[in-house]
């Protein structure tokens, strides 16, 4: 559900291509056959593989991609402080998430 209404608010914002994935899985296959994409929304709790462990991944295949992480645990800031990733806290309100990827990407 969550991921749907954030797909549907991007577009609505005008983000031109959004892709969604279950997993972190099929989120690594979309960016393997998709070279134009240029921000990685991640949850850090995903089944299969977690969100840090998407991130490194994306960012050894595109090391210019941005990537934005989503948590519900404030314990989970570790891994991104580690990272320098920077870590979007639900709940959030998600008509500021069209602000946050135009300001990530300029």
């Amino acid at each position: 559900m969550r991921l749907t209404v954030m797909a549907e608010t991007l577009c609505d914002a005008g983000v031109s291509q959004v892709s969604e994935a279950e997993n972190g899985e099929t989120a690594l296959a979309i960016l393997r056959d998709n070279p134009y994409i240029d921000i990685l929304i991640s949850d850090v709790r995903m089944p299969g593989i977690n969100g840090y462990q998407v991130a490194e991944r994306a960012v050894a295949l595109r090391p210019a991609m941005k990537v934005l992480m989503m948590t519900g645990y404030a314990h989970e800031t570790a891994p991104a402080k580690q990272t320098n990733l920077p870590v979007l806290y639900k709940p959030f309100d998600f008509d500021r998430l069209p602000a946050i990827v135009e300001e990530m990407l300029k």
